[in-house]
């Protein structure tokens, strides 16, 4: 969990496939990227066996670029489609059991916190709506409750996409899929309500239409759950094979349902809200002066 797990042994740079001395001297550590800087660099995930048009693939490459610290980063997360992505960027994960990811990942936030009290170490829960508030419904609202600063970002495909099209928690009353074939009785749950009482300190809802948003989105869960408190961020990331989207119009699906019942929103508490300003501020600061030079 340092540029020093990166960097090659001396001697060696020249054994190693030039992907990875590309990633050592193009990538992004040490800096924080942008969206204009997109093909400009050498992105820590890259290759995945995700499906065609898969809009969850696309966010998780956005977000792993919104890392403010990669090499100081660690990854959780469990079954389902998005480790397939997750699991493949140059930075640790750890698989956590199906519903354990908040658990595992409370636990290793407080050891990180010991073992290294001069440097902030990310801990970033990623995992579907089954694996979050379904299965990992106990561990992750206990980890909210008890205030535990790591984020956690759900991939709200609105199904169990990775085991056939069971409904699942966060899926639409009404939506008949292959192994819901009367359609779901109850309604979606609201997460987002749900992390208000935990008294989460940062919140928001977002799909992966504004690329520079979901960048700044990220970055702000991150360095708040630094700082603060647990964060969430909840992601439509919609499954075109089990919702059977043309690959060509999953973008549009993107649109159509933000604008539909899935707008952008963020829920800050006030202390989050006053660190958030004013880290800002300060990064806006640095980068005028850093450009006048």
């Amino acid at each position: 969990m340092s540029l020093e797990t990166v960097r090659p042994s001396p001697g060696f740079e020249d054994l190693l496939p030039i992907e990875y001395r590309d990633l050592i001297k193009n990538g992004q550590y040490g800096r924080e990227m942008k969206v204009s800087d997109m093909g400009k660099f050498k992105e820590i995930i890259e290759e995945h066996p995700m499906c065609s048009g898969c809009a969850m693939t696309l966010f998780i490459r956005l977000a792993v670029m919104a890392l403010p610290c990669p090499e100081h980063t660690i990854h959780v997360g469990t079954a389902g489609c998005g480790r397939l992505a997750i699991s493949q960027a140059n930075i640790p994960f750890i698989y956590g059991n199906y519903g354990d990811t908040n658990s595992v990942a409370s636990g290793l936030k407080r050891a990180l916190e010991i073992r290294f009290p001069n440097q902030p170490k990310d801990v970033v829960v990623m995992a579907g709506d089954g694996g979050l508030i379904d299965i990992g419904f106990q561990g992750l609202m206990h980890s909210w409750f008890r205030l535990e600063k790591f984020t956690t970002i759900m991939l709200d495909n609105e199904v169990y996409g990775n085991t056939g099209g069971q409904e699942s928690g966060m899926t639409l009353k009404g939506q008949v899929l292959k192994m819901a074939p009367r359609g779901k009785v109850t309604g979606k749950i609201d997460a987002m309500a749900l992390a208000k009482v935990a008294g989460v300190a940062y919140i928001a809802r977002i799909a992966p239409t504004n690329p520079s948003r979901v960048l700044r989105t990220v970055k702000r869960a991150i360095y708040i759950a630094r700082e603060i408190g647990p964060t969430y961020i909840q992601a439509y990331t919609s499954c075109n094979i089990e919702y059977a989207i043309p690959t060509p119009d999953v973008m549009q699906d993107a649109f159509d349902v933000e604008k539909d019942r899935y707008g952008f929103e963020e829920i800050f508490t006030d202390d989050a809200k006053a660190f958030i300003t004013d880290l800002e501020k300060k990064q806006k600061e640095k980068a005028k002066a850093s450009a006048k030079k």
